[in-house]
């Protein structure tokens, strides 16, 4: 029996057909091109029906992750990088293609933490958080043994996190964890401090102001310029204050580290967890474990496949 796993972001598609046993059959990359609204929607459904073809009666799950809300009552999803996607009705839209299968829909924060929960480092934990630092910032959580959803299916937007004050307006569109630590946090707080420093001339400078991204910024990090080192030091510490009081308030027994970011961030998850112990919980703080994601940015899209059979009997 197999599984279709699909992991939407917001300017690409993964796709994987899985056995139940978490052995990949198949996985391939697709671009959406600029399409929008009910384009995306069709790209998946084509797909869908594309991989039905391929896999006949064998498949019997479709799980889907989305860079959003999955609205689970109504059906929705709410995707800010899809134009059109407010209220995208995509679960009657993947049931009309296969009505037949199981289709299950999710944020990627959930499928993430569900993936390292199935196949990856968070195997055999009833509670553990995966971090997700990209674009954004996102967390899933899990806890005895559940995913927390919230009321309104929003839990887990902690790039909206207050770790300092006073409340500025720039926070607004992203939050202000976001806005200092994600990988356009990053850039942003490197061109900030850049701005100021007229007589500095070290790698960063190569760059036009509006061509730094995080990637540069570790680059230059790795070559000791010396602002890069100071915007790295400044994440490494939102990064330990947001982990501290996630495990205070959850008693994880993991906290997982993903996203593109961690990538080139995983050498320093040591140092958050030594910034992280001076805010956590005493107790809290020595029994949880820091650890990188195990799916080499695959958490989201595994987690999408176990969507549809996490609920099943053993």
């Amino acid at each position: 029996m197999s599984i279709l796993g699909m992991d939407l972001g917001g300017t690409k598609l993964a796709v994987a057909l899985l056995e139940e046993s978490g052995k990949i059959l198949t996985q391939d990359i697709f671009t959406l091109d600029g399409r929008r609204g009910a384009e995306v929607g069709t790209l998946i459904t084509d797909l869908v029906k594309k991989y039905q073809e391929s896999a006949g009666s064998e498949l019997h799950g479709i799980g889907i992750s989305i860079p959003g809300i999955s609205h689970k009552k109504e059906g929705t999803v709410w995707a800010p990088n899809i134009e059109g996607w407010e209220h995208y009705p995509l679960l009657a839209e993947v049931q009309r293609v296969a009505p037949d299968i199981d289709v299950r829909v999710d944020n990627d924060r959930a499928c993430s933490i569900l993936g390292e929960k199935w196949l990856g480092n968070a195997k055999g934990c009833t509670d553990a958080i995966f971090l997700a630092v990209g674009t954004g910032i996102g967390a899933g959580i899990l806890a005895d043994d559940n995913i927390i959803q919230g009321a309104h299916d929003i839990a887990g937007a902690i790039g909206w996190m207050a770790l300092k004050r006073p409340f500025e307006k720039k926070y607004i569109a992203c939050g202000c964890f976001e806005y200092y630590a994600s990988g356009e946090g990053i850039a942003r707080v490197a061109k900030d401090v850049l701005a100021e420093e007229s007589t500095y001339t070290g790698v960063l400078r190569e760059y036009a102001p509006d061509q730094i991204t995080s990637h540069h910024i570790f680059v230059a990090y790795e070559e000791n310029d010396p602002i890069a080192i100071q915007v790295i030091n400044e994440a490494i510490g939102y990064w330990g204050m947001a982990t501290a009081n996630l495990v205070s308030l959850f008693n994880p027994q993991r906290i997982i580290f993903g996203g593109g970011i961690f990538g080139p961030a995983v050498k320093f998850i040591g140092r958050i967890k030594e910034a992280a112990d001076q805010w956590a919980q005493p107790i809290s703080r020595t029994k949880v474990e820091f650890l990188p994601s195990a799916l080499e940015g695959n958490a989201s899209l595994i987690g999408s496949c176990y969507l549809t059979i996490k609920d099943k009997p053993n």
